[in-house]
C-alpha cells in the first residue's frame, strides 16, 4: 500500500511539473473567462451560456489531460528505460499500474477543482449587482450547488477515460493508445445508438453485434448532465449513485485487466 501511494505521489509531482498540463489548465480557465464576454451578447441567457461553456471547457481540457498524460504513464517509463530500475525494487507490477492511475486521478481532481473554482468566480462576478427581479427569472441560481453534481460526474467520467488510456498504454504505442481512447470516448457518448441499432437494420447478426458492443463498451453519455443542470432540472440521487457504481465497476475491471497484461509483458 505504501509503495502504491508513493508511486501515485510521484506521478502527481511529475504531472504538475509538465508544461503541457499548465498550458491546458490555463487555456481552460481563459475559455471559462471568455464565456463571460460571449454571455454579454445574448440578453437574458448570459448565465446559461457561461455555465454551459464553462462545463464544456472543463470536460474538453480534462479529456486532453486524461488522454495525453494517461497514455504516457507506462510508455514513458519504457522509453526512458526507467522501468527496469522500478521493477528491480520490491514493487509488484500491479502496484505500479494502480499507483500510476491513482497519481493521474489526483492530478485530474486538482485541475478540475481549479477549473470549477474559476467557473464559480466568473458566475459570482456576473451575479454581483443583478437586481432580485432579474435573478428570479433565471432557471437556476448563478452559484447553483447543482453545478457540483455536473462537475463531479464529469470527473468520474474522466477517471474512467484515464483507466481506458492506461489500459491501452500497457500493450500499445502512445499514438495508437490515444487513437483508441479518443475512439472509445466518442463511441461511449453515442452508445444509445448501438442499443437502438436493431431498429434500423434487418440483419440479426448486426443487431446482435451492436447489442454486444453496447454492453461491453463504456457508456459515457450517462455522466453528461450539463444540460439538466444548466436549465435547472434536478438530477436524481439514485441516478448519480448508479452512475458512480457503474464507473467504479468499469474502472476496477480495467485496472485488473491492465495489471494482468502488464505483469505478462516482457521488457527484455
Amino acid at each position: 500500500m505504501k509503495a502504491t501511494a508513493a508511486i501515485a505521489l510521484n506521478v502527481f509531482r511529475e504531472s504538475v511539473r509538465d508544461k503541457v498540463l499548465y498550458n491546458l489548465v490555463l487555456f481552460a480557465m481563459l475559455l471559462i473567462g471568455s464565456s463571460y464576454l460571449l454571455g454579454q451578447l445574448t440578453a437574458g441567457q448570459d448565465i446559461k451560456i457561461i455555465k454551459d461553456l464553462g462545463l464544456a471547457a472543463t470536460s474538453l481540457f480534462g479529456l486532453f489531460i486524461a488522454v495525453f498524460i494517461g497514455i504516457g504513464l507506462v510508455s514513458k517509463e519504457v522509453e526512458r528505460r526507467s522501468i527496469y530500475s522500478l521493477l528491480s525494487k520490491p514493487i509488484r507490477r500491479s502496484q505500479l499500474v494502480v499507483g500510476k492511475y491513482g497519481g493521474l486521478t489526483l492530478t485530474l481532481a486538482v485541475n478540475v477543482g481549479i477549473m470549477a473554482v474559476s467557473l464559480y468566480a466568473v458566475l459570482a462576478y456576473m451575479a454581483w449587482g443583478v437586481p432580485p427581479e432579474v435573478r428570479s427569472a433565471w432557471d437556476a441560481p448563478a452559484l447553483d450547488p447543482a453545478l457540483l453534481e455536473a462537475i463531479g460526474l464529469l470527473l468520474v467520467e474522466l477517471m474512467l477515460v484515464t483507466a481506458i488510456a492506461l489500459f491501452f498504454s500497457t500493450f500499445s504505442t502512445p499514438m495508437l493508445s490515444a487513437a483508441f481512447t479518443f475512439g472509445l470516448y466518442v463511441v461511449g457518448h453515442f452508445s444509445a445508438d448501438l442499443r437502438n441499432f436493431q431498429d434500423v437494420v434487418h440483419s440479426p447478426a448486426a443487431a446482435a453485434l451492436a447489442r454486444g458492443l453496447y454492453w461491453v463498451l463504456p457508456n459515457l453519455a450517462q455522466f453528461d448532465v450539463k444540460s439538466a443542470v444548466v436549465h435547472g432540472r434536478p438530477v436524481p440521487a439514485g441516478y448519480v449513485a448508479l452512475a458512480l457504481a457503474y464507473a467504479a465497476l468499469y474502472v476496477a475491471t480495467l485496472l485488473v485487466v491492465s495489471a494482468y497484461i502488464f505483469s505478462r509483458r516482457d521488457f527484455k
